[in-house]
């Protein structure tokens, strides 16, 4: 194994194109708080998820996410005051981001509980991303770093047959953000070059602009949940830009 290159890489919108499931996640939890909403997610705010996902940081805000689209605001309008808006449901429900996060992984637990099939249906791998992973882990140590849940994240990669350890996995559960995981990693790893694989500009907005950070080489995953105005100032950075075709491919 060639110890000279880390990878890592973060999860929802990078490997797994899990839109589908977070906002029926979402639909499913906001229900339970909400008790005007419908059981069933209709078809349409699905989809209006997808335009609404880059904003979305951790899963748990898809609940507040699916909850402004049901009472029917537009999807600009949740980009143009998104931090004002979910705090007042915050408000109104009297409700605490921890709770939402305990809700939100939950609600998946009951899914998965009930229906694991299905769960793993809706969270599929982009397209030739499982083939790659399995190679790559057979050449280079690489790492997951998501704001995913860790357990959701082991469930999905072992129903796809990739291996890694569970210590190679930083989600949710370790309250560190990505920023911290990439310090850690250059701290054990001194001698390494890592490459972070990121679909948020945010995040790798906040990697480039933290000086401890420099070493960490960036790339940017057009093929996820970002805006055409991400790429566009993603576009202006020294950092690789990478379609979904050439994914790892350095």
């Amino acid at each position: 194994m060639n110890n000279s290159i880390i990878y890592a890489l973060d999860f929802d919108g990078v490997i797994c194109d899990s839109a589908v499931e977070t906002a029926i996640t979402g639909w499913k939890a906001a229900g339970s708080i909400w008790g005007d909403m419908p059981k069933t997610a209709p078809q349409a705010m699905i989809d209006q998820f997808r335009l609404v996902r880059p904003i979305i940081e951790t899963g748990y805000e898809a609940i507040l996410a699916m909850r402004l689209l049901y009472l029917q605001e537009p999807v600009e309008a949740i980009y143009s005051d998104y931090g004002n808006k979910i705090h007042a449901l915050l408000t109104e429900a009297k409700i605490s981001t921890d709770e939402l996060k305990k809700l939100f992984g939950e609600t998946r637990d009951t899914w998965i509980a009930n229906d694991l099939t299905d769960w793993i249906n809706m969270n599929p791998l982009f397209d030739g991303v499982a083939k790659k992973l399995r190679e790559i882990g057979q050449q280079y140590p690489w790492y997951v770093i998501t704001t995913k849940q860790e357990r959701f994240v082991k469930q999905i990669l072992k129903a796809n047959a990739i291996e890694l350890a569970d210590e190679c996995i930083f989600g949710l559960d370790r309250n560190m953000n990505k920023m911290e995981v990439l310090a850690g990693l250059l701290e054990t790893h001194p001698s390494k070059t890592i490459y972070f694989m990121e679909d948020r500009w945010p995040t790798l907005l906040n990697v480039l602009n933290n000086n401890e950070l420099a070493d960490v080489k960036l790339i940017f995953a057009l093929w996820g949940y970002n805006t055409a105005q991400d790429k566009a100032l993603a576009a202006e950075q020294a950092i690789t830009l990478q379609q979904l075709d050439s994914f790892l491919v350095l």
